[in-house]
């Protein structure tokens, strides 16, 4: 596993995979900062200032594209969870993959998939992470942000941290390439905070409104609407 401290870059995302040919797999890349971050459909992540995680996980697990691939964001959900309960803290997951401490965001993560023509060359997943940030820079975010300072009531060690993210992650990556959602689908929906709620869901060019039945065990979110089942395999819950 090798690693890569960057002190300031527009996007890890972005570093790794203008270096993908480069990079072995597993390789971990991480910036002190982060100018030009943005999750999914495009929405930036802004830096709130302070010590916080803005980091890349470079994944080829394959000579060729998985399915249980596009469930690697909601794996690493799980795996953040996990850690933040190690700081006493009781998060949440909002499908597909957004973690939340008492009903704000403290973590945005995007997964990519590079393509050569048809060949698979590997994924590029990232994830930032509100480790350390002043009240008044998350009330510039346009949702409601968590810090993991505010939150726990003192500073958090940004490389404790980092280390301990990483380290788990690993722990049952090798599982989860053989199982996929399945291996994490208790946890996952003990931490959901959206189920049998009313919820409305954008997706690229449509909102759809309706009940959150389930989550199947490939992830993907159950939609009850006018009294017919949904079956959503991407969007945001608004």
């Amino acid at each position: 596993m090798s690693n890569i401290y960057l002190e300031e870059i527009d996007s890890t995302n972005r570093y790794a995979k203008l270096n993908l040919d480069k990079l072995e797999d597993k390789t971990i890349v991480h910036a002190a900062r982060q100018t030009s971050g943005h999750g999914r459909l495009q929405r930036a992540w802004l830096d709130p200032g302070g010590d916080n995680l803005f980091l890349t996980f470079v994944l080829k697990p394959s000579s060729s594209f998985s399915n249980i691939f596009s469930n690697i964001t909601q794996y690493l959900s799980v795996k953040l969870c996990m850690l933040l309960e190690e700081y006493g803290l009781e998060p949440q997951i909002k499908w597909p993959n957004d973690v939340l401490l008492n009903g704000r965001k403290v973590a945005g993560i995007l997964s990519e998939t590079v393509m050569l023509g048809n060949t698979f060359k590997g994924l590029v997943l990232g994830i930032g992470v509100n480790l350390n940030a002043a009240p008044e820079a998350l009330e510039c975010i346009d949702k409601p942000a968590a810090a993991l300072n505010l939150e726990c009531g003192h500073d958090i060690v940004l490389s404790s941290f980092r280390d301990r993210l990483v380290e788990t992650f690993f722990a049952d990556y090798d599982n989860f390439l053989n199982t996929g959602f399945k291996s994490i689908r208790d946890y996952y929906l003990k931490h959901a905070c959206f189920l049998n709620k009313e919820i409305c869901v954008r997706l690229f060019n449509e909102n759809k409104s309706g009940i959150a039945k389930s989550v199947t065990e490939d992830g993907e979110l159950v939609l009850v609407s006018d009294n017919k089942e949904v079956v959503l395999t991407i969007g945001d819950i608004l």
